[in-house]
């Protein structure tokens, strides 16, 4: 009687991914992975020793893809926006799996890749050694957060999102100009939280990268 099939690492992420692009961390299991596979648990854990291992794998392959190609232009603060662009928009193919990263983080390839260029990029800044960990880690945070929240957006089905922006209009619109003064004031300016995410996510950043500019000038 033949065997079952031995999986590689790879095939095993590949398929923890696409089970993970119809379902979050919280529903995915070891045993529905390896149900899919037509395999059992233990084989699985040959490979990695339990499941947030093996998410943190899964969630390093996006960094990798995003970092797949990339080359290092321009001054210190193009270079971690152009990062931080490419970062997101391979979570952003992958939206259930950005939350993963966010929550579980990665110390993979990927992971020491990303790392690696930001640190560089700050050290080309001028910033003095002393400060860069800390401003690195302001950075990856700041990175890690909006790329969380923007994929949390585009989960939503089409009628969860439209039922969100009829919340909205009704939240907004229909503010109680006495009881909320500034919000009836700028209620047809004010705009759903899905809009113009890149601009807001650039904006955001950019103003982090100012600020650490602004500590070199004054140091």
């Amino acid at each position: 009687m033949a065997g079952r099939r031995r999986w590689s690492t790879e095939e095993i992420l590949d398929t923890a991914a696409e089970l993970l692009r119809t379902s979050d961390a919280e529903s995915f299991s070891v045993r529905k992975l390896a149900a899919v596979l037509g395999t059992d648990s233990s084989s699985l854990y040959r490979h990695f020793r339990n499941k947030t291992e093996l998410l943190r794998a899964v969630a390093d392959r996006i960094l990798l893809a995003a970092m797949d190609g990339y080359r290092a232009e321009g001054d210190w603060k193009q270079r971690i926006m152009s990062l931080a662009l490419r970062v997101r928009e391979a979570f952003g193919q992958h939206p259930q799996l950005a939350a993963v990263w966010g929550r579980y983080a990665s110390g993979g390839t990927g992971s020491r890749l990303v790392m690696e260029e930001v640190l560089q990029a700050l050290r080309a800044s001028g910033l003095p050694d002393a400060q860069i960990p800390a401003r690195y880690h302001r950075i990856a945070v700041l990175i890690a957060a909006l790329i969380a929240s923007e994929a949390g957006i585009s989960t939503l089905t089409p009628e969860e999102h439209e039922q969100g922006l009829e919340l909205f209009r009704v939240a907004v619109l229909g503010a109680d100009p006495e009881r909320f003064p500034a919000l009836a004031h700028f209620a047809r300016e004010v705009r759903p939280l899905g809009v113009d995410r890149r601009v807001a996510f650039e904006e955001i950043l950019a103003v982090q990268l100012a600020h650490i500019e602004a500590a070199i000038c004054l140091s």
